[in-house]
């Protein structure tokens, strides 16, 4: 049972890594763009890109990932807060708070259609994508750490 759920883990790590390259590509991509009043369509779709990679990371992440691992230490998942509480504490996230709000974030680009809602979805993913980028690397190292 343990060795079937390490193996899904490292199945999901290969996931989130390619999610990840995808992810730092769009967002330094979208950060030389930056935040403006107007966007040619080439850059709405590159931004576009990066929310969609942006919520899909994020979800790896943290319905994923940290689910798996709280299985693999025996915890119960439980909710997506308690989750994100229990990575804050094993240091696989800067802020539990942080992530709340990415997981917010992450709800508003899935349903979110009015444009000037959306420009400011652009900042807030630029703003947290650096956490997301974080994240990732501190998840490699805790999974080397601990089950390879």
């Amino acid at each position: 049972m343990i060795d079937s759920k390490k193996r899904l883990l490292a199945e999901e790590l290969k996931l989130l890594e390619n999610a990840n390259n995808m992810l730092s590509y769009s967002y330094n991509t979208c950060k030389d763009i930056g935040i403006k009043e107007e966007y040619s369509f080439e850059e709405l779709d590159k931004f576009e890109a990066l929310t969609s990679r942006f919520a899909r990371t994020s979800d790896i992440l943290i319905q994923k990932i940290f689910r798996l691992i709280d299985i693999l230490e025996l915890e119960k998942p439980g909710t997506v807060i308690d989750r994100i509480n229990r990575a804050e504490k094993r240091e696989l996230i800067y802020s539990a708070e942080l992530f709340k709000e990415i997981r917010y974030l992450r709800n508003e680009i899935a349903h979110e259609y009015i444009p000037t809602a959306i420009e400011e979805i652009f900042k807030q993913v630029l703003k947290l994508t650096p956490y997301i980028l974080d994240s990732v690397n501190r998840v490699e190292k805790y999974s080397n750490e601990n089950w390879k």
